[in-house]
């Protein structure tokens, strides 16, 4: 089979097309054949060592924590699922990835794709849409009539928190550049900011939660914003304890694992028209550096999806 797997740690140079066995499976696991992964940051924060200390990896490895694919062979030891059951899932972060053509991934991080979108939609939302849920439903418990802003609202992990808050009953203001207003407005958004000609800090009433998606000055500057007991939960880095307590506020950081049941909510959603994946970009295995380029320029709108076969 087919796999983009990097040897030693580097830039995109390190990315390699390779011919290697299908994976056999443990009796836990499943065989996916792999329709669709997608990019997230992560995969190249991996492949360039960022992240060698926390997560030490065996090489070669196989980059790619999205999946949606076609189950093809069960371990003796799982119930439940069957060939030919249409799958989706984050797989384990520590183990080869899924930019490949079959995937051995544990029977308990998988869910039932959504019936009502493609594979290369489901495959947009595994990790970013787990992301949202956690940082916004598990870690803040956003609750109706809050007020949340979302930093980045046009982005994988952004799009997805905009639908999820509506659906908790959150009024939702999201940033974003002019050019992306109309996007972020029909995902839900009740106010929009335009990063590119205004100061959130300046048009924002105060709010209960922060999404911070992007870090930096933009973290600092969103406790300005918040209400006395509000949250800033980012995805980025862990916020300042010292600050948020200087100010009467929290702060939380979020990085996520597989979560089967949250798959299972979002494919409700997904189901009853709540949440529509946003594909910004759609790559071959052999065009994976041109993927990561554009994930690594922090200018995507939506998901970027690698199509790794056919059903």
């Amino acid at each position: 089979m087919l796999a983009v797997r990097i040897h030693q740690y580097g830039n995109r140079d390190a990315l390699w097309l390779d011919d290697i066995p299908v994976p056999e499976i443990a009796p836990d696991e499943l065989l996916v054949k792999v329709v669709a992964s997608s990019v997230n940051p992560v995969d190249w924060k991996v492949r360039d060592g960022h992240l060698a200390q926390m997560i030490p990896h065996r090489l070669p490895l196989t980059l790619g924590w999205d999946v949606s694919g076609v189950v093809q062979a069960v371990g003796n030891q799982v119930r439940g699922w069957q060939p030919g059951d249409a799958v989706f899932a984050r797989p384990d972060l520590a183990r080869d990835g899924s930019y490949a053509e079959f995937l051995a991934v544990r029977a308990v991080e998988c869910a039932r794709k959504p019936r009502t979108i493609s594979h290369v939609e489901a495959a947009s939302l595994p990790l970013a849409g787990i992301t949202a849920w956690e940082a916004m439903v598990t870690t803040a418990r956003v609750q109706p009539g809050q007020r949340v802003l979302v930093h980045a609202g046009s982005g994988g992990v952004g799009s997805l928190a905009i639908q999820i808050l509506k659906h908790f009953g959150a009024t939702v203001i999201a940033t974003t550049s002019g050019r992306n207003r109309a996007l972020v407005e029909s995902l839900g958004a009740d106010q929009v900011v335009d990063y590119t000609t205004t100061r959130f800090t300046d048009v924002v009433e105060p709010v209960d939660v922060v999404f911070d998606t992007l870090g930096g000055q933009v973290q600092e500057d969103s406790w300005s914003v918040l209400r006395p007991g509000g949250i800033q939960v980012s995805i980025v880095s862990p916020p300042d304890e010292e600050k948020a307590k200087a100010r009467g506020l929290r702060g939380a950081f979020v990085f996520i694992g597989p979560n089967a049941p949250v798959l299972d909510r979002l494919a409700a959603l997904v189901d009853s028209g709540e949440l529509r994946p946003v594909i910004g970009a759609e790559f071959a295995l052999r065009d994976i550096a041109r993927a990561h380029a554009l994930s690594e320029s922090g200018r995507t709108v939506g998901k970027i999806v690698l199509y790794a076969g056919t059903p």
